[in-house]
């Protein structure tokens, strides 16, 4: 549902002493990407684990049909053992490699099945050789290793070697959020209110343990299974900060997705975990709805919308809303952080408490689908669009991007000035 994955990484912490698996000495021999060719997927359904920016391109799951674009005379039994090599020996020893399912510029998932168990596992697997790998590696472990909680997804065990990491998590087969939505046939302000609940359950979780999330939105709300009774999962976990017992709650840095980003991260002033909570006001007005409360193509115009806190509940479906509903919004989606509700604020909203009993029953999904799927639509050719524009104009792209940064920067100045009165 983002308009685009513009994310800045956090500093990794300074102070975080990583208690991984011991060393071991790195393949030699192929110095280019190993995974290029690697293994696809190409079944149906959806799948993903935690993972940090840029997104991956997750390919559907289900069934384990191998596919990969080297010699065609070179027998598959031979080309994926080829493939299986290239990770260390202790990986492919406890577990099966099965297949390729998202990538990122210096990352990999794969979908692996525990040889003993039979249990399925995803390893995301983090070239630290770049300073990049490092430190989303070193933020996501830190995170990581301190949190168990039913809709968080978890890291299982760690591998090292000197020039990559492999993280073993759990594996989230039922799909992202919105695409269970669409798929439903079914959905209401109940539903809606069931959804919130697992989700607030794991944002308090990790506030009380001073971890903020800062990368919040729907597609990082995943389904654990495919069944009706599936639980709720937060993953990627890239973007996070995780504050010691303490330490300065505050954080500084420029960070998340433009459409779900708060406002007080746009005026660059030091912020707190509040900023998760209006990710959360937006994912529930897409949740109700289907569209975006702030969308801009144009960014400077997107970010004044967000400064201003201006929204709007017109059109379908907002008519059949409840007000309980829209209070519990508007409580989120407040400019003033320190007005903001917490997760467990939001956890004792009427609206929530009540799982949505003294609202409408009535069915949005119709609504929610079609606008869902026509924003999908319009992304779509709007981001062809932008590729061919971006082919057509390369020798220009330095000094458009600088004008954009100056742009950028001179409203953020004018919003702060404005912001501090």
């Amino acid at each position: 549902m983002g308009c685009g994955t513009s994310k800045v990484l956090p500093e990794p912490p300074k102070d975080v002493q990583l208690d991984l698996v011991k060393k071991v000495e790195p393949y030699t021999g192929h110095k280019t990407d190993v995974y290029k060719h690697f293994i696809k997927d190409d079944g149906s359904g959806g799948l993903k684990t935690g993972c940090p920016s840029p997104p991956y391109h997750i390919q559907p799951y289900p069934g384990t049909h191998l596919v990969n674009h080297m010699e065609p005379h070179e027998p598959r039994r031979t080309r994926v053992a080829k493939y299986r090599a290239k990770f260390d020996p202790r990986v492919t020893a406890k577990y099966d490699i099965k297949a390729l399912i998202g990538r990122g510029s210096f990352s990999r998932v794969v979908r692996v099945e525990h040889k003993a168990t039979k249990q399925p596992y995803a390893i995301k697997m983090i070239e630290t050789k770049y300073r990049e790998g490092r430190e989303v590696c070193e933020s996501e472990l830190c995170v990581l290793r301190r949190v168990r909680h039913t809709n968080i997804i978890q890291l299982i065990e760690v591998f090292e070697t000197q020039e990559r990491v492999y993280m073993v998590m759990e594996l989230a087969t039922g799909g992202e959020l919105f695409d269970r939505i669409i798929a439903k046939g079914s959905f209401t302000e109940r539903d809606a209110t069931r959804v919130l609940q697992m989700v607030l359950d794991g944002v308090k979780y990790l506030h009380t343990l001073g971890i903020t999330h800062r990368d919040l939105k729907p597609e990082n709300l995943l389904y654990y299974h495919p069944g009706t009774d599936s639980k709720i999962m937060i993953t990627d976990f890239g973007l996070a900060s995780a504050r010691k017992k303490g330490d300065d709650c505050l954080m500084k840095t420029t960070c998340g997705t433009p459409e779900y980003i708060a406002p007080e991260i746009l005026v660059r002033k030091p912020y707190t975990n509040s900023v998760d909570m209006w990710a959360l006001g937006v994912i529930s007005y897409i949740l109700l709805s289907g569209t975006m409360p702030f969308e801009d193509d144009n960014r400077s115009r997107l970010y004044r919308q967000i400064l201003k806190g201006k929204y709007s509940y017109s059109g379908e479906p907002w008519p059949s809303v409840s007000n309980l509903a829209k209070d519990f919004i508007d409580r989120l989606l407040t400019v003033d952080p320190g007005a903001r509700m917490t997760a467990l604020q939001a956890l004792k909203h009427p609206w929530v408490v009540s799982m949505a009993a003294s609202s409408s029953m009535k069915n949005l999904h119709r609504s929610i689908s079609q606008n869902l799927l026509k924003r999908a639509s319009s992304r779509c050719q709007s981001t062809k669009s932008a590729q061919s524009t971006r082919s057509s104009r390369s020798t220009k792209s330095n000094k458009s991007r600088r004008v954009r940064e100056r742009e950028l920067r001179e409203l953020n100045l004018r919003y702060q000035q404005q912001y501090n009165g």
